[in-house]
């Protein structure tokens, strides 16, 4: 017995000391600054173009658009009724949001911002859009209807529609012809096919509850997503659906980003946390930072380039879900 305690005690140090030396060599994220941008309207999604270096804020009746070589907001498109995702199609100068309140998917120029076409569509509620490169279409995830709408991004209409097998939430492409998709309502993941616009395959996440973002590592077949009913952030292998192992993170989950060249995971939590993980290989990942955000800031997006995080988030009266009058911001946090 005394042996077996001896050898439990030697493990247990050995992965205390891994994982004090793992945080020891990833840096820290710190509070950078903060971004004020106008307005009380709600918020949600927030999406980086990569290519073109702009942070687009969900808020409202608007988004808000950021120039990250600045960090200073830059414009505006408005006059619509309740947004929530971005996606952009850069070939074609294009940018593509859902208005969840109108059933509808607004087109705009990237360069100039303006409002190309409104495209009404027979989803309701549309929440979550992507732009699958793959079958270059657009795809708004409907939350109301438990389908998703497909947008033809070049002639501006909706071409196609995709039967999902409950409510849905956060998507991400793999660029193959593959769409995963969280269904909220059921703890499943839904495999589409971007080209036959089918669902192939429904996998259970289990013991994953309430599953909401989702991220992809395509050199190693995985997926991550997260979820909040056990707080737990589930390592999903692509190819059979099967859940690998199940990290803990904070409450009140809504997002999560894996930033490949870092190997980090990101996910952002509405207690006022964001967990972040470390890959230290496909099947390893060590806890190196629970970074203090603020309360109900959910939504976040990295940057590849500086791999800055930005969390949108307004101040909110005590005890209440009543927004404090302009202060609404973008809270910028950098490693030190």
């Amino acid at each position: 017995m005394k042996k077996l305690l001896f050898l439990l005690f030697v493990t247990t140090t050995c992965a205390t000391l891994n994982t004090q030396i793992a945080r020891a060599q990833t840096p820290q994220y710190v509070l950078d600054k903060t971004i004020a941008l106008p307005g009380d309207g709600g918020y949600d999604y927030s999406y980086i173009d990569q290519a073109n270096q702009k942070l687009y804020v969900s808020h409202g009746t608007a988004v808000q658009v950021i120039d990250l070589k600045t960090e200073k907001l830059v414009g505006t498109i408005d006059q619509m009724k309740g947004v929530h995702g971005i996606a952009i199609v850069n070939k074609l100068n294009r940018g593509f949001i859902s208005d969840g309140k109108d059933n509808s998917v607004v087109a705009f120029d990237i360069k100039t911002l303006e409002i190309i076409k409104t495209i009404p569509i027979t989803g309701k509620k549309p929440d979550c859009i992507i732009y699958d490169s793959y079958s270059n279409r657009v795809f708004a995830f409907n939350g109301d209807s438990n389908d998703a709408s497909v947008v033809d991004p070049e002639k501006l209409e909706q071409s196609g529609t995709v039967k999902l097998n409950g409510a849905p939430e956060f998507a991400v492409a793999d660029g193959k012809g593959k769409i995963y998709n969280n269904l909220e309502d059921k703890s499943s993941l839904d495999v589409i096919n971007t080209k036959t616009l089918t669902v192939e395959k429904n996998y259970s996440l289990a013991p994953c509850g309430g599953p909401t973002g989702i991220a992809i590592d395509k050199a190693n077949n995985k997926l991550f997503t997260v979820c909040r009913e056990n707080k737990g952030l589930s390592v999903v292998d692509i190819a059979t659906g099967k859940v690998l192992q199940t990290l803990p993170i904070g409450g009140g989950v809504d997002a999560v980003v894996y930033d490949v060249k870092n190997k980090s995971i990101f996910v952002s939590n509405g207690d006022g946390t964001a967990t972040i993980y470390k890959q230290e290989s496909p099947d390893k990942y060590t806890l190196v930072q629970t970074l203090t955000t603020q309360n109900r800031a959910k939504t976040m997006a990295v940057n590849e380039a500086t791999h800055k995080l930005y969390f949108s988030v307004p101040e909110f009266t005590n005890g209440t879900k009543n927004i404090v009058p302009n202060s609404f911001k973008i809270l910028v946090y950098k490693t030190k």
